[in-house]
């Protein structure tokens, strides 16, 4: 039997993640519920922004249930800005 589309949702979930250039060490912080497909699209080119840092790779993921939740904690990652919360976050 096929699942309704209101459990469909409730299974997905949502990734905060951060994307490290191989050409730059530049850094981008997203969110999405497919890393795999999101890394594909920024490594073909498809965020403007990232075009001229290809390729990219992820070097850190969080996990959550909701896309409010996902979203909420990219905003607050966004705010270290390289600061020590986010060398913490990272480990370095």
């Amino acid at each position: 039997m096929p699942v309704p589309p209101k459990a469909r949702a409730s299974l997905l979930m949502y990734f905060v993640y951060i994307l490290q250039s191989l050409k730059s060490g530049r850094r981008y912080t997203g969110y999405t519920n497919n890393l795999e497909r999101r890394l594909a699209e920024h490594n073909a080119g498809r965020t403007r922004s990232l075009f001229k840092y290809r390729p990219l790779e992820i070097i850190y993921t969080e996990e959550y249930n909701t896309l409010n939740e996902a979203r909420s904690r990219e905003r607050q990652i966004k705010s270290y800005r390289s600061g020590e919360a986010f060398k913490k976050l990272l480990n370095l």
